[in-house]
């Protein structure tokens, strides 16, 4: 196990080198003079030069790109140019709203479509297995921009039940959790139901039917762990998702997370930030896979981790 956490982990510096100078190229590539909109609309050209001096915008792309490498190396980001504070307390003050967000978000959607996966297997072709494939289908196409709006008009405009934005209680992350996690439950679901039905075909669940054994505790006990398996690959990609990708949940519900920042940097053109945020999601991606290798091994013993 420590053998492969290390080769994983130094696995990690050539990634992440060749993420950086994508992400480096990319953002650069946006349209947009960051200089000229923190100079101002009526700012003179020489006031636009000293602010793009000042940042460091004026020296070669090589340059630029070298000396963020020598300081990321060193754990500094850069400073954001919309605030002029370090990156890394940018994103710092951000995590943890997103974090709870996303962690509250999978672990409901997780536990929804393990029983409604599980439900939709034991009454195969009835009409609660018809529910649950129509009501996976609708959670697959439905916006999330458009769920949340009308979770908000029916929980807060009409019955006045929740909050509509921020996070200043409990009640404050229902509705984004929800929104963000909806169609989380309804792939997981699908994926668990598939996955059951192709492990109940397997010989030693036939078996184990064959011996008498109730057909709900054949798929409780003997199924349900090898089923998990594709289950939980399906799992951590969306929980890498959720983290990188809640910014249109973030921006409809008005929350404190790195979507928004995200997208308020974008529009600032704070390229620091926009590389730091793109940088983390990288790192979280390649965490999570870690992590689900892990799971692998404690949920079928018969993988290795060599």
């Amino acid at each position: 196990m420590l053998k492969f956490l290390g080769r994983r982990l130094l696995g990690l510096i050539p990634i992440l080198f060749f993420v950086s100078v994508l992400i480096f190229l990319f953002v650069h590539l946006i349209p947009g003079d960051p200089a000229r909109l923190l100079a101002g609309a009526d700012a003179s050209y020489s006031d636009i030069a000293a602010v793009r001096s000042r940042l460091g915008l004026d020296k070669p792309i090589l340059a630029q790109y070298l000396s963020y490498v020598s300081n990321m190396f060193h754990g500094n980001l850069g400073t954001s140019f919309r605030t002029g504070r370090p990156v890394v307390s940018e994103i710092g003050d951000r995590f943890m709203p997103t974090l709870l967000l996303t962690l509250v978000s999978m672990l409901w959607s997780f536990i929804v479509a393990l029983v409604v996966g599980v439900i939709s297997t034991i009454k195969k072709d009835k009409w609660q297995d018809y529910t649950v494939r129509f009501g996976a289908l609708s959670g697959i196409s439905l916006p999330s921009f458009w769920l949340g709006l009308m979770l908000m008009q029916l929980f807060s405009v009409q019955l006045h039940w929740l909050p509509t934005v921020g996070f200043n209680s409990w009640k404050g992350i229902i509705l984004p959790s929800l929104t963000l996690g909806s169609g989380i439950a309804a792939v997981l679901a699908r994926f668990t139901r598939a996955s059951l039905q192709e492990v109940l075909q397997e010989d030693y669940t036939r078996t184990a039917r064959a011996k008498g054994l109730a057909y709900n505790l054949v798929i409780w006990k003997h199924a349900l762990r090898n089923a998990l398996i594709p289950v939980v690959t399906m799992a951590g990609l969306q929980f890498g998702y959720l983290l990188g990708g809640s910014v249109v949940v973030e921006t409809v519900f008005s929350w404190p997370g790195e979507g928004r920042l995200l997208i308020d940097s974008v529009g600032f053109r704070d390229y620091p930030v926009i590389q730091g945020e793109m940088l983390l999601f990288a790192l979280e991606f390649i965490l999570i896979n870690v992590l689900v290798d892990i799971l692998y091994a404690v949920l079928n013993p018969q993988i290795r981790l060599e």
